[in-house]
């Protein structure tokens, strides 16, 4: 049977891609790394975590770990 994922998995996924995609896309255009592999782990995580706060804790982490590694 098909388990369909909540409003807020889909949402909270939807704006993690978003972040994803513009971190992705500034690492590429600067040449940064941090901003390259947390943008595609942003990317890529709602795809496979179906936890919201599972979700919003993936995402703080990455985005803390692209503002600490940003030099």
């Amino acid at each position: 049977m098909l388990h369909l994922p909540s409003a807020a998995t889909l949402v909270l996924g939807g704006i993690l891609s978003l972040i994803g995609i513009g971190a992705f896309m500034y690492g590429r255009r600067i040449g940064h790394t941090a901003f390259l592999i947390g943008g595609g782990v942003l990317m890529v995580v709602p795809y496979f975590v179906g936890s919201p706060p599972l979700l919003i804790l993936i995402g703080a982490g990455t985005v803390v770990g692209m503002y600490l590694f940003r030099y």
